[in-house]
């Protein structure tokens, strides 16, 4: 145990009260040469969070000074939550209105006192006491520009405070330039946030100043650093003889990859024969990125520093560099390239009988895509079938295995939401001119059961192996969400068998039930606002929407840092290197990199959808005046969400339902009129009407189209 552990352990025990850092010296018997060091570790430990100093200069462990540690999320209207590091020290998050923010914006690491709180923890108010991170050192926005001073207003609607921008810090940019600014003064409660510009990045509308904007809103990595680059450039395409003598030689197999059309970099390669005794041996091949990504050195720590690759609507920003991405790692046709491979002998039942995993060396025969493969085996094409004569019965036998292995899942009872998505298809200056759906076909369903049969089957096997490791965990729900559900979905004549907790197959059930019905969007989107989020993990848990016992990713550590760290684990532990210290080394890292690369998951998907939403509100722009169908896809107190077919979603504002006075009624996620008893709810048809487009808010607003007008037209 470590000095900090020490520290803990005493001040969770009984006896300890908050004591000043002499008396806390005296307690744990450390002379006077100890004391600075310890001093030291107490500063240090203060400004991570693990214990608090007071206002007497007495330190306590936070949670038993009525306080929580966590990020702090700000809405766009200006109250915060506070999500706690340890969910076990407080039930719910903790509200934090405008008032008690105290200078802490969104994204930052902060310490609350709770200063409200339910006799059951489940509602917790708070005022922000301490400010340990800053996450927002720098912000773009609009220049508003005055005579003698400018104000920064913030593209992110979440940080709610203008920034102050003296004269002389402005780099004479122009009033309503799109501007970044670095913080120089945090303010407090009654100055604002000072800043100077640092970069002018152009004209509001220029071309792809939109996309620009939201990629520096978020922090996103625009170019490599010199040292990444240098380390990239000088990997050699050609792998040595005695790399391929140590390998498992499989590039005389049937290997190919199935991906989409555009695809780039390709993970994963696949293999599949029918054995004598009527079982499928499946092969997964990943890409060893790991081979060329070397611990710690600029590659690694540039990857973990980027978490993931981010594919935003008119470009990707790739975790590694295209020289591994797009070259020397991708599993490309027609050479040879390192894997990491998984070979599963798999029963008629879907069960993994047996399984060995082993670096090996491959060479993919094809580059396939998704509608290709599904358009022979879907529709029976017969040019392509000619085409690809030579692996026809591969690409049945893998259709057999895929319905084995779905029909596995389905009777466990695992949750398989089919929510559509959309592309947004973009012109050569960036403007939308189309949004097309996503559809899972048939090979897009073959290459998903074999990457999640594979990841199930590599986190069991290193569960008992009892290394340390990451994991992919879905945790169960919240009794109280399921609950809420529960009540909701008897309204429509549907329940639950047990009261106190659900098994996913029940909800898994719910899905076929509702299946082409009317109310199947609107119980779909509640189920899954019920659900946790699925999140890594350095400690062993189920995966709730799989209804999995063990769960990882380990099949794309081209574009995801823990398949890429997970790789570096198992060929440690496989090839007998995982010794007790590196182990413990081990043990002590992958907490935080589970924490990384869950923070870093988010900001992508956030960024991801935020560009999407954009081109979604550009394309509705000359849409103003037309009339769709839609579905009520949200109901809040101000108004009802419409989504179109094709998935943009617009709003319709209270006060323009002009024929009552409507109330929101929590219960049954409705706006129901006080007259007319009229309901709108989620998963209603209604014809709108496009009035209003706001590109910056991303915003489309309708307004329902009666049946009353319709029949005048």
């Amino acid at each position: 145990m470590n000095i900090k552990d020490k520290i803990i352990e005493y001040m969770e025990s009984e006896e300890y009260i908050p004591m000043k850092r002499e008396e806390i010296a005296k307690r744990l018997q450390i002379g006077k040469e100890g004391k600075d060091e310890l001093y030291k570790i107490l500063s240090e430990m203060e400004a991570e969070g693990r214990i608090y100093r007071n206002r007497k200069d007495k330190y306590g462990i936070p949670h038993n000074m009525n306080l929580a540690v966590g990020k702090l999320i700000v809405n766009q209207r200006g109250y915060g939550f506070l999500v706690p590091d340890n969910k076990s020290e407080g039930v719910t998050d903790v509200f934090i209105s405008p008032r008690d923010l105290n200078g802490a914006m969104n994204g930052d690491r902060v310490i609350a006192k709770i200063t409200l709180s339910s006799g059951d923890g489940k509602k917790r108010e708070g005022e922000i006491r301490k400010i340990l991170k800053r996450a927002n050192e720098k912000i773009v926005g609009v220049y508003e520009k005055s005579k003698s001073f400018g104000f920064v207003v913030p593209s992110d609607n979440r940080i709610t405070e203008d920034i102050f921008i003296p004269k002389n810090d402005s780099m004479g940019a122009q009033d309503k330039q799109i501007v970044e600014v670095e913080i120089t003064s945090w303010g407090d409660s009654r100055r604002s946030p000072e800043g100077r510009v640092i970069d002018i990045l152009g004209n509001k509308g220029d071309a792809g100043i939109d996309i620009i904007t939201i990629v520096k809103k978020y922090g996103l990595p625009e170019h490599f650093p010199e040292a990444v680059e240098h380390e990239a450039e000088s990997i050699t395409e050609e792998i040595p003889a005695s790399e391929i003598k140590r390998r498992a030689d499989f590039r005389d197999k049937m290997i190919f990859t199935i991906d989409g059309a555009d695809a780039m970099d390709f993970d994963d390669g696949v293999s599949i024969e029918k054995l004598e005794n009527g079982n499928y041996k499946l092969g997964v091949h990943i890409a060893d990125v790991t081979y060329y990504v070397k611990e710690n050195k600029p590659l690694d720590k540039e990857a973990i520093e980027r978490g993931t690759s981010i594919y935003l609507v008119d470009r990707v920003i790739p975790m590694l560099p295209k020289k591994l991405s797009n070259g020397v790692c991708s599993l490309n046709p027609k050479v040879d390239r390192l894997a990491l491979s998984v070979i599963m002998e798999i029963d008629k039942q879907g069960r993994v009988k047996s399984h060995e995993i082993v670096e090996s060396v491959i060479n993919s025969k094809e580059r396939l895509i998704y509608e290709d493969v599904s358009d022979i085996l879907e529709k029976d094409d017969t040019e392509l079938k000619e085409k690809y004569s030579h692996i026809l019965d591969d690409f049945y036998t893998m259709e057999e295995l895929c319905k084995i292995l779905m029909e596995k899942r389905r009777r466990r009872g695992s949750i398989d939401f089919d929510f559509p998505e959309t592309k947004v298809i973009l012109d050569e200056k960036g403007k939308p001119i189309e949004i097309s759906e996503y559809e899972r076909r048939i090979a897009n369903r073959i290459i998903e059961e074999f990457m999640l049969v594979t990841n199930e089957t590599v986190a069991e096997y290193m569960h008992w192996s009892q290394a340390p490791f990451l994991y992919r965990i879905h945790e169960d729900p919240d009794l109280d969400k399921i609950q809420e559900f529960s009540k909701f979905i008897y309204n429509f004549g549907y329940k639950f068998k047990g009261s106190q907790e659900v098994h996913p197959r029940e909800l898994q059930e719910l899905l076929g039930k509702i299946e082409g019905k009317k109310e199947e969007h609107l119980i779909n989107t509640i189920m899954l606002r019920s659900l946790k989020k699925a999140r890594y993990s350095a400690e062993i848990d189920s995966h709730f929407g799989l209804a999995a016992e063990y769960y990882t990713h380990f099949t794309s550590p081209i574009r995801r840092y823990p398949d890429l760290q997970i790789h570096r684990i198992i060929k440690w532990f496989i090839n007998g290197e995982l010794d007790e210290k590196k182990a413990s080394k081990l043990k002590a890292k992958l907490p935080e990199i589970a924490e990384l690369s869950s923070d870093a998951e988010k900001r992508a998907d956030e960024a991801e959808r935020e560009t999407d939403d954009l081109k979604k509100a550009e394309f509705m722009l000359d849409k103003i005046g037309e009339e769709f169908d839609g579905v009520i896809s949200g109901v809040i107190s101000s108004g009802l969400f419409i989504e179109l077919p094709n998935t943009v979603e617009g709003f319709v504002h209270v006060n323009t339902l002009k024929d009552d006075y409507y109330k929101y009624d929590e219960r049954s996620y409705a706006l129901m009129g006080e007259r007319t008893k009229r309901m709108y709810r989620i998963g209603d048809e209604q014809r709108v009407r496009v009035t209003n487009v706001n590109i910056d808010s991303r915003q489309v607003d309708f307004i329902i189209v009666e049946s009353s007008e319709l029949d005048e037209e």
